[in-house]
């Protein structure tokens, strides 16, 4: 199917400007009255985008050789694009360019923007190549069609250059679309400069699309600066900035935006309130979500807007609250139940998520392949091998949903928490989609675990083709070559590394406080608390070794004596965080962590006995687990972007892989 582009409005000119006088005609001699008529009738048929009867009365000017005014022309083609009528459509063009007569710039145009819109791009560069005049709207048009194209950003960034030298100043559109085709900083700034220098940086198009595309390639701080610079505030690029802020992580900014924009005077609005939820989701901060949630509520038929709520506190870990969203709703959509149900099975309740798939079955909406993702995911969490295989093998009987990568991902996850290693692997070589790192990751687990040294090997090549930087595996096969004692393996690893330069990256722990975020880093002692904390934490470690607790010293690294080993574990970063949540926190309040690693296996096991000593409840949740689910949490609707979000496989899981810190 041919891509579509969107349809540019194109500005109407003066009639006595536009119209083309017809041509000679000795019919028109004998009876002007009933050729005007003709011409007249045929006119007000395009105007009513009556398609069929304005065709047949453009027949009958064929017959006697007139053209009428082209903003008629212009009218009909808009109908020809509105229906779809592409044969239609080709017709006018035929008709208004035949015997000599030539189009004005203004039909060109429109003609062009047809063309493009069904997806002739080989005709519409016909037209382009043979317009005697071509303006701002004939180029911005082309940038469009270009774009259609998703490797067209080069093409269209020469378009930008080729007007400019044939002296055409490009207009609010022409910037805006260009913009989308920047994937980098240096062509960002490129085109930053020439939008300066003809005055549209102040249009709030322009700015807002530039604060959007510094935003996506990283550059924060200039877009804020084009923020700044704003004379005229508009709620357009209040949004964009404050999508902006979200998108990059930093949910305090993104807040004090949206607030800065209340006290501005412009209303809360959809977009602004799901951007800020966003942070608080990827940040898992809970108490700015349960902010965000006040301003929620004067928006409680939004749909969307309450599907994005309910996967806040869901992936924030409280279900409580998730639950109570979930059912206020009188209205549930697919999203609705597919974000329960992931939100349960990501924290640890399972059955509870497969019960609710059932209720879904019976008097919910219809099932899609997120839906799905959901439940394999419950199923492996909870060691549900034959009902994963049942759920795998009838989502396309009874739903019509074909296995994509994802649902392949949690059976491999289901397989290798089951032991069943040589079975995983040869369901990822029948799989009809290529597998990706993750997928290979949770074999790669899965063999740490069963102490499947070969198939671990074998792994880590597939993985390291793939990725030939990625830490955590170079850290994963020494660890497992060093439980078996295969100390020259350990060393080959250690020394690719070395040849590679990759870096083992310091592991960093966040934990939310009241209105603040406090970091810990592994090693570091900045923090002012830093002494109690560790005071604390020996008593910690202190009650639970007399509880009967034994570091588990197979996460980290094995070149250390089994002392050196025991006290790295004590001193990692998610411990620090937990200590001084504990310390900080109000009593049987939940205490929730995120690390940029994963999380460390002795810090899980730790969790339950630190748990019950201080009676409080430990929630945590690595980066790694937000950066997958914002890979493979896909949107359930193409009309919006606010579906669930289900990592492929979780490492948060004892007694899979996990990198220490």
């Amino acid at each position: 199917m041919r891509q579509r582009v969107p349809v540019l409005r194109t500005a109407s000119l003066p009639a006595s400007r536009l119209h083309t006088s017809p041509l000679p005609n000795p019919l028109a001699e004998k009876n002007p009255p009933a050729l005007s008529a003709l011409v007249e009738e045929f006119t007000k048929l395009c105007h009513q985008h009556d398609l069929r009867r304005a065709m047949a009365a453009m027949e009958s000017l064929e017959r006697h050789g007139i053209r009428a005014d082209p903003v008629a022309y212009s009218e009909l083609i808009k109908c020809c694009i509105a229906r779809n009528a592409v044969e239609e459509g080709r017709h006018v063009h035929r008709h208004v360019a035949s015997e000599g007569f030539e189009p004005k710039m203004f039909l060109n145009n429109v003609i062009l923007n047809m063309y493009v819109k069904f997806g002739f791009l080989g005709d519409a560069w016909q037209l382009f190549d043979k317009m005697p005049e071509r303006n701002v709207v004939s180029w911005t048009t082309m940038v469009s069609a270009a774009l259609a194209n998703p490797q067209g950003g080069r093409e269209a960034l020469g378009l930008l250059l080729q007007m400019n030298r044939d002296g055409v100043r490009p207009n609010m559109y022409t910037f805006s679309s260009v913009l989308r085709a920047c994937d980098n900083l240096r062509t960002l700034r490129v085109i930053h400069c020439p939008i300066v220098k003809s005055g549209l940086e102040s249009d709030i198009f322009v700015r807002s699309s530039l604060i959007d595309i510094y935003a996506k390639c990283g550059d924060l701080d200039s877009g804020f600066c084009v923020f700044n610079e704003m004379v005229t505030q508009d709620l357009v690029v209040w949004n964009s900035i404050i999508g902006a802020f979200a998108q990059g992580g930093n949910a305090y900014k993104a807040l004090d935006l949206f607030l800065q924009m209340r006290r501005a005077g412009f209303p809360s609005n959809q977009a602004a309130l799901t951007s800020v939820l966003r942070a608080c989701t990827g940040s898992v901060m809970l108490e700015m979500g349960r902010q965000v949630h006040a301003q929620v509520l004067k928006f409680e038929t939004d749909l969307i807007l309450n599907n994005a709520l309910l996967d806040m506190y869901c992936k924030c870990g409280d279900l409580d609250e998730a639950h109570a969203v979930f059912q206020r709703r009188s209205q549930k959509d697919v999203i609705s139940w597919s974000t329960m149900i992931a939100g349960l099975a990501q924290n640890g309740r399972s059955m509870e998520a497969l019960k609710l798939f059932e209720m879904m079955k019976e008097t919910g909406p219809k099932p899609n392949y997120i839906t799905i993702v959901g439940v394999l995911f419950a199923c492996s969490h909870a060691g549900m091998l034959e009902e994963g295989w049942h759920y795998f093998r009838s989502m396309e009987v009874c739903f019509g949903i074909k296995p994509q990568r994802e649902h392949y991902g949690c059976m491999v996850d289901l397989l290798g928490r089951a032991g069943k290693l040589e079975e995983a692997l040869e369901f990822i070589s029948e799989m009809e989609c290529k597998p990706d790192t993750i997928i290979w990751k949770s074999l790669l687990g899965a063999c740490r675990v069963h102490r499947n040294v070969n198939l671990a090997t074998y792994v880590a090549k597939q993985i390291l083709e793939l990725d030939p930087n990625d830490e955590g595996v170079y850290i994963l096969l020494s660890n497992i070559y060093a439980g078996s004692n295969q100390w020259e393996d350990v060393k080959d690893v250690r020394k690719v590394m070395r040849d590679r330069r990759v870096k083992k990256e310091p592991g960093c722990s966040w934990i939310e406080v009241g209105k603040q975020t406090h970091a810990f880093i592994v090693g570091d002692k900045s923090h002012p608390q830093i002494e109690s904390i560790l005071r604390e934490l020996d008593q910690i470690i202190t009650r639970l070794v007399d509880a009967g607790y034994v570091p588990d010293t197979s996460f980290v690294l094995h070149d250390l004596e089994r002392e050196q080993k025991e006290e790295s574990l004590r001193y990692h970063s998610e411990k620090l965080a937990i200590v001084f949540g504990l310390m900080n926190s109000v009593e049987r309040k939940p205490i929730r962590i995120m690390k940029n690693l994963r999380i460390c296996g002795c810090s899980m096991l730790l969790e339950p006995d630190a748990s019950s000593c201080t009676r409080a409840k430990v929630v945590e949740r690595s980066r790694e687990d937000s950066d997958i689910s914002n890979c493979l949490f896909l949107p359930l609707s193409e009309s919006n972007n606010l579906g669930p979000s289900i990592p492929l496989s979780s490492h948060r899981r004892p007694p899979l892989a996990r990198q220490n810190a």
